[in-house]
């Protein structure tokens, strides 16, 4: 016999939690942003103004515009008004930075998901990026190959040139959230790249694949983007290990 699912709890008669002052004060803040009392880059109330305003004490608000703070939400300058910041999808990927990092060290499966997270984005992005692409944009990304290029034996430099030359073709989308996603993703998993792992030339491969790419996005060849970046990331899956 199959029981019946137990009914939601009437919010009535849900326990009554009893919550920090300075988090009362965090939600009445954001409140303020939210409604549009406080936009980005206006100064923040002083501490006196908003203990009067919400009648609590000094620390109740400093570790409130803390908690802000520390989520990217307003920047505090010593000696300074704190002020809002303008909110990106940068931030909001930075807030989940050491949570993902994490994930994947005591995940070792979700390595993979990120790869493959990876495909879909990238191939998504270098087709939009060739149907965008400008001789300006051709000429950035040759010049982020031939800094990569000087970069040869110098792993940890090589890595984060390799990062920005994939950041850029991201950028050619035109939409933020796919650069927020593809910066955040590659750095994610840049944490496990082998650069020991034995692949004789796979700099230089690297490197001839990204010049091919170029030539495809300077032609506004989606198509051989899409197979040029595809063989590419299939290429290099194996150089990304959790140890």
């Amino acid at each position: 016999m199959t029981s019946k699912p137990t009914p939601p709890t009437p919010a009535s008669q849900k326990p009554i939690i009893r919550q920090k002052l300075s988090d009362q004060v965090f939600d009445r803040l954001w409140d303020m942003i939210k409604s549009g009392e406080l936009a980005p880059g206006d100064a923040m109330p002083s501490e006196r103004a908003l203990m009067e305003r919400f009648a609590v004490g000094r620390p109740a608000v400093r570790e409130a515009l803390q908690m802000m703070a520390n989520k990217g939400v307003i920047s505090i300058s010593h000696g300074e008004r704190s002020k809002v910041n303008k909110l990106t999808a940068d931030i909001a990927f930075d807030q989940v930075d050491n949570i993902a990092k994490l994930l994947l060290s005591t995940e070792p499966a979700n390595l993979d998901h990120l790869k493959q997270l990876r495909k879909i984005i990238e191939a998504s992005s270098v087709q939009i990026a060739a149907q965008n692409c400008t001789p300006e944009q051709t000429a950035i990304l040759r010049e982020l190959i031939e800094d990569q290029r000087s970069k040869l034996g110098q792993d940890q430099a090589f890595i984060e040139a390799d990062i920005a030359f994939h950041v850029a073709i991201s950028e050619m989308t035109g939409n933020p959230l796919i650069q927020a996603v593809t910066q955040a993703m590659l750095s994610w998993l840049f944490q496990y790249y082998k650069p020991l792992l034995l692949w004789s030339g796979r700099e230089n491969t690297t490197l001839l694949e990204h010049d091919r790419l170029v030539d495809c996005l300077e032609r506004r060849d989606g198509d051989g983007a899409l197979k040029m970046m595809s063989d590419h990331l299939s290429r290099s899956d194996p150089l990304y290990e959790v140890s």
